[in-house]
């Protein structure tokens, strides 16, 4: 059986109630998502903190059969946030977009199967959640180098992203045998 991602990457607006006591915003809801064409079930929270400003966690996904689709949301701070589309076969292959997440914008990236997710932290003391439709498998964990895709991060001229170990070895695009098939629709700008 072939892993379709069941939509594009899609920026989520989500709309905030406020008051004089502050605002409410509903992040996740199944059938205003459905109408999105986002049909996953999520079956697992992540909850990370990057202390200092420049830190770059990327670019991963799962492969097959354990991919995950995610949606991605920054809860303090902001964030640069990315997909980078690695469907083999795609026009767009090696293409990102990109969107800011912040705390106060309270928006939301939808990262389907088939693109790699990074994200670098703008400010100290980011926090970013994201939901996953299956749950972490170490055998399926991949990426790629986070430099080597032609991404405009937004770095300060002479800083180098604070990576993990893990992020400072993987493998280019070009040397990455992507097992993600391409369904035909090709990367488009978030809206």
């Amino acid at each position: 059986m072939l892993l379709m991602p069941p939509t594009l990457p899609q920026l989520i607006h989500p709309r905030r109630h406020g008051d004089a006591r502050g605002w409410f915003t509903e992040t996740y809801n199944r059938d205003t998502f459905a109408a999105l064409g986002i049909t996953c079930t999520f079956v697992q929270d992540n909850h990370s903190l990057s202390a200092h400003a420049f830190t770059l966690r990327g670019l991963h996904f799962q492969t097959p059969p354990r991919a995950q689709d995610k949606l991605v949301r920054c809860i303090r701070g902001r964030i640069f946030d990315v997909a980078v589309d690695v469907r083999k076969g795609s026009p767009s292959y090696g293409q990102w977009v990109s969107a800011e997440l912040s705390a106060d914008n309270g928006d939301q990236l939808f990262v389907p199967v088939g693109f790699a997710h990074g994200f670098l932290t703008l400010e100290s003391n980011c926090e970013v959640v994201y939901k996953c439709s299956d749950t972490y498998a170490s055998e399926a964990d991949g990426g790629i180098a986070w430099d080597n895709v032609g991404i405009a991060w937004p770095l300060p001229v002479g800083i180098m992203p604070e990576l993990s170990g893990k992020d400072r070895c993987q493998p280019t695009l070009a040397d990455f045998d992507s097992p993600f098939p391409y369904d035909g629709r090709p990367l488009a700008p978030l809206a």
